[in-house]
């Protein structure tokens, strides 16, 4: 067990005064077995007329602001204390048929899964393809796990992090031609590499918590994202290919979407002058009350 407190403020500068639209939050971690919520505020500034809360499509906390007032800052201050409690990545249980791919999945799950298996960005000359089918064994079965676990280690062994601070996510025939990317970008990519190789992804943004203060871990300090994977008898397992995580350990679980264009924190609009937006300001904290690996 950890307690862990996350601190995640957002701050957007205007030239002048402007008025705002309705501006949508993704920020109230998911209460589940391996992390518990304990609690959770939310500061706004200036403060909103409404603010109303709902679960999207996929469960997600979703919380919906409305303004009725002008200012030239606008700011967003999320505070949320959990329960967490990291997973051995090596105990998860696989059912047998599993063990070795290639496998299907069972009639009863299949029709829940089979749009975290379709692929969802374009990949005219099947690059993508063929990068995901060299981790297949030639000579033998190919272990899952083994499969898996070597996609994840690739992606942060071979391919070069860049912390990028403009919205959305490279194509994933893009981040593998360049050979760098943010952490979405990667998880984007080992989520399609999956899916090409017919096994159900989904794609998690949330946070990282880094108990190595000397830097064990890159995408701190920010929004973090990472790839789950499902597989029989164990469920959704957790892949962080951007720091060669397996298992939830150091990872806080916010958002789980099929495509990353649904997992947006922040977003909303407002109304002014076109150069009137200065920029963003976005700080994250994750701390323990009682570090370990220090």
């Amino acid at each position: 067990m950890q307690l862990l407190t996350v601190r995640h403020v957002t701050t957007y500068r205007y030239r002048q005064p402007v008025r705002f639209g309705e501006h949508r939050m993704m920020l109230r971690p998911r209460d589940s077995y391996d992390q518990r919520l304990i609690e959770a505020t939310l500061g706004i500034t200036p403060a909103p007329i409404d603010i109303r809360w709902m679960h999207d499509v996929f469960g997600n906390c979703v919380a919906i602001a409305r303004f009725d007032t002008s200012a030239a800052q606008l700011t967003f201050d999320s505070r949320i204390k959990l329960d967490h409690s990291p997973t051995n990545a090596l105990d998860f249980q696989i059912e047998d048929y599993a063990r070795v791919y290639p496998f299907a999945y069972a009639a009863e799950e299949a029709p829940d899964l089979l749009r975290s298996i379709e692929r969802q960005y374009l990949d005219p000359n099947r690059e993508i393809d063929a990068w995901a089918h060299q981790f297949l064994v030639n000579s033998g079965p190919t272990d899952t796990r083994e499969m898996l676990a070597a996609i994840t280690f690739a992606i942060k062994e071979r391919f070069t992090y860049l912390r990028r601070e403009e919205p959305g996510t490279q194509d994933p025939e893009q981040t593998l031609k360049l050979g760098s990317g943010s952490c979405r970008d990667f998880a984007l990519l080992m989520i399609e590499a999956v899916r090409a190789l017919g096994l159900a992804a989904r794609f998690v943004s949330g946070y990282l918590y880094e108990p190595r203060k000397e830097g064990g871990y890159v995408g701190g300090g920010a929004t973090h994202a990472w790839a789950e994977v499902y597989l029989p008898g164990a469920g959704w397992i957790e892949y962080d290919p951007t720091n060669g995580i397996i298992g939830n350990r150091d990872l806080i679980r916010v958002a789980v979407v099929r495509d990353p264009r649904q997992a947006v924190p922040l977003s909303g609009t407002w109304t002014g002058r076109p150069g009137d937006l200065l920029g963003m300001d976005v700080e994250v904290t994750v701390t323990s009350e009682h570090p370990t690996g220090e």
